[in-house]
């Protein structure tokens, strides 16, 4: 019976995912932060299948020692950086690529930009501190909302700010940019103009080599005082070092981030969490009942497929 394990599950909450415990020729054992979980080195020094959980897991050679049984990993949505392809298909591990949804993140996403502006959540801690209507937030109405990379996330954010009456416009890729204008948003003359321009920018381009550090400390400090960076992508995609010091220096003026350099951040004295001008989630972007059905269904359906002797689906051949 093949054994599929699926490390750092913090929550344990793929203990609940009824697809992955309905065939019995497989047993599913859920794990929590690897290098927490006492019982990590002994589950996966036994495990034929992994199922990773997005991007959590980094899968190199140091990983890959303590799993000499391992024949398939199963990525949850698509295969990203985490992976050493080449060094999986060395050792002769298959790996597979699932499906995803971006509802969870691009709601997500949205949430951040009404906290933010609303300063919704200073307003509720300072109410627990026994003071009253201590925030002036504003609304989002009117303003310009700028967004970076247009895939299907910024798509649907790209929706949801129409609906709350905001300006949207792009910069991105030149496919973004053009499938931007013929939906009827902006693209600003220059990125110099869509950083000046925009009250709000949002962050949603896949983190790879052509993206990486793509937003510059040059580009934050062209932004507004007054505006706000969000970022639920990759936290990659910013300059490394870039956003602190445009923060200390008041442009943006505000972030709201769900991804950070090194994950997960168990330090309660991480810098960013004691910035008054950052709020911070622990990357709960794609975390919900429904987003991980979707995701855990189609990667549990891959292990069947392949143990079942069906490997067209395996991209590192």
């Amino acid at each position: 019976m093949p054994l599929v394990v699926i490390p750092d599950d913090y929550q344990y909450a793929t203990k609940h995912i009824q697809a992955l415990y309905q065939n019995s020729d497989f047993e599913v054992v859920s794990l929590g932060a690897v290098d927490r979980d006492p019982k990590a080195e002994a589950w996966l020094a036994k495990a034929d299948a992994l199922i990773l959980i997005r991007e959590r897991t980094l899968i190199n050679g140091q990983f890959l020692s303590k799993t000499p049984n391992l024949k398939l990993i199963s990525q949850t949505g698509k295969v990203a950086y985490n992976i050493d392809l080449e060094l999986c298909a060395q050792r002769g591990i298959a790996v597979v690529e699932g499906a995803g949804s971006p509802v969870a993140a691009a709601e997500l996403t949205w949430l951040l930009i009404q906290n933010s502006i609303r300063k919704f959540v200073p307003s509720v801690e300072t109410m627990k501190k026994g003071l009253w209507q201590t925030e002036f937030g504003d609304t989002v109405a009117g303003k310009t909302l700028g967004i970076v990379g247009y895939g299907k996330i910024g798509q649907m954010i790209a929706k949801y700010a129409q609906a709350f009456d905001m300006q949207v416009q792009v910069w991105g890729s030149t496919r973004a940019q053009e499938q931007a204008r013929q939906e009827g948003l902006i693209v600003p003359n220059s990125r110099e103009d869509f950083f000046q321009t925009s009250d709000v920018i949002t962050l949603h381009q896949r983190l790879v080599k052509e993206t990486a550090g793509n937003v510059t400390f040059s580009d934050l400090t062209q932004m507004k005082t007054t505006a706000v960076l969000v970022n639920t992508a990759r936290s990659g995609l910013i300059e490394a070092g870039a956003l602190e010091k445009a923060l200390d220096l008041g442009t943006p003026g505000f972030a709201a981030l769900d991804v950070f350099d090194i994950e997960p951040i168990w330090d309660i004295n991480h810098p960013l969490l004691k910035r008054e001008n950052v709020l911070c989630s622990p990357h709960i972007g794609y975390v919900t009942k429904s987003c991980y059905d979707i995701y855990f269904e189609s990667a549990f359906k891959n292990v069947e497929r392949y143990f079942a002797g069906d490997k067209s689906h395996v991209i590192n051949r």
